[in-house]
């Protein structure tokens, strides 16, 4: 029964690396796949052909005459993977609403007011900043969304257009890998406990500039950042702007940035800073008047409820679906512990350096969702052998982060990129790839040079 599990698993995973070719929403498969290894798990676990590893390392098997205590075991292990798994998709949904609510307000057209120069070199540093500062406060995908819809409105030659794109989806993941909220791979493991803001801040900040910085500073170098940009004629006027735009932009920030700092005092879990931080939110939303003609059918149009309709759900499901299907290889005991775990021995044996363990995660990360990936990882090592804050969670987040940056397809940035300018695969892994690699490989570097003294 094992042995299918890991089949369905593998099977799941390779429809999710291809959805492209097989248009295939990998929402799909994803759900297909936690549902069937939990189903299996069950099956076999009933039959007596498998033991569980629950949440709290107990070994149960139905062997034995341990029946009824077995069965509470399989199910409380369910429950224990639920509950994390449901933390994360909270938080995901307070977080893409509070940005939907400030979307709505119109507050992200002022960013455009910020950027006032022709000059492409310019430009490519000014676009590069704000998508690093943004992705640490809205998440990389957000922010890679937020800036191509900017640079559609400054920069009219498509072709032009494209390499800027494809630096952004770079500056935004290296931008995420330094802020628990700033990538989803960065939530899990903070909210999993692995690692913390503070520990988050100081040990990823530096490597994850020189990330965003090396190839950006090649880039700069290039031929075709040099000169002026053609001036695309705005239709965006004043009376486009609501009165409430700056407002709801600042408020929703601030509200996002504040959900660290609840969990620093309260102690308590983020998804609960984030229901606040989305209550606020939501208040603010429902009484602050966008226009000063402002009817009841406007109302609908500004309100949280339209937010609502627009958070990607599809994203939410795959998540769920692939945070189950990994939970389930954790909890199938192969010998005294987890399955996942049990890899994570075999891989130490392999490849006794677990610095290049974790920097294959990063090349992998560029080929395969760097979720699954990083969940698999929190399943393989012991919080009690590598506790918070220990150097290895911290290189997996930089890793899983930014090493995606390398294949268009290697992270949610890039898929966006790729779907709003029709990024060609090819076009980026010659063009842009390369440059990832660079700033990839210079900021593990700084890492591993700064962990000697830091850990």
């Amino acid at each position: 029964m094992l042995t299918a599990i890991v089949l369905v698993f593998i099977l799941g995973y390779l429809t999710i690396v291809f959805e492209h070719p097989l248009h295939l929403d990998k929402t799909v498969p994803a759900l297909l796949m936690g549902a069937l290894c939990w189903a299996l798990a069950a099956i076999g676990f009933n039959a007596g052909d498998l033991s569980i590893v629950d949440g709290h390392e107990h070994l149960f098997s139905m062997v034995g005459g341990h029946g009824e205590e077995a069965a509470d075991g399989f199910k409380n292990a369910l429950l224990h993977h639920l509950g994390k798994t449901s933390e994360i998709l909270i938080f995901l949904i307070g977080a893409m609403t509070i940005v939907e609510i400030i979307d709505l307000h119109r507050g992200f057209e002022i960013l455009k007011n910020w950027v006032k120069t022709k000059n492409k070199k310019r430009l490519l540093w000014i676009i590069g900043i704000l998508a690093f500062i943004l992705s640490a406060i809205i998440d990389n995908l957000t922010a890679t969304i937020v800036l191509v819809t900017l640079l559609r409105k400054l920069i009219h030659d498509p072709k032009e257009r494209l390499w800027f794109a494809g630096m952004v989806v770079i500056a935004a993941n290296a931008g995420g890998a330094w802020s628990p909220i700033g990538d989803v791979t960065t939530t899990m493991l903070w909210i999993g406990g692995q690692v913390t803001t503070g520990g988050l801040i100081t040990n990823l900040v530096l490597p994850s500039i020189v990330c965003f910085v090396v190839p950006f500073l090649i880039a700069s170098m290039l031929s075709v950042f040099q000169g002026d940009i053609a001036v695309v004629e705005s239709e965006e006027t004043e009376h486009n702007r609501l009165l409430s735009s700056k407002t709801m932009l600042f408020l929703g920030l601030g509200m996002i940035v504040f959900v660290p700092i609840f969990k620093t005092i309260t102690h308590l879990p983020p998804y609960l800073g984030m229901m606040l931080s989305l209550g606020v939110v939501w208040l603010v939303s429902e009484y602050i008047h966008p226009e000063e003609d402002f009817t009841e059918e406007r109302k609908v149009a500004f309100s949280a409820h339209k937010a609502l309709s627009r958070i990607e759900m599809s994203s939410i499901l795959f998540f769920l679906g692939i945070l189950m299907a990994v939970a389930a290889l954790e909890t199938i005991a192969v010998g005294n512990v987890g399955a996942l775990r049990s890899v994570a021995e075999s891989l130490q044996e392999a490849i006794p350096n677990q610095d290049a363990v974790v920097i294959i995660l990063g090349f992998l990360s560029a080929i395969i969702d760097n979720v699954p990936l990083v969940a698999a990882s929190m399943g393989m090592y012991d919080l009690n052998v590598f506790v918070q804050d220990a150097k290895l969670w911290h290189f997996i987040a930089y890793s899983a982060g930014t090493g995606g940056s390398m294949l268009i397809i290697g992270s949610a940035a890039g898929v966006a990129a790729m779907g709003m300018e029709r990024i060609d695969f090819i076009w980026y892994f010659k063009k842009i790839a390369w440059l990832a690699l660079v700033g990839f490989l210079a900021g593990a570097g700084v890492f591993l040079f700064l962990a000697k003294f830091l850990h």
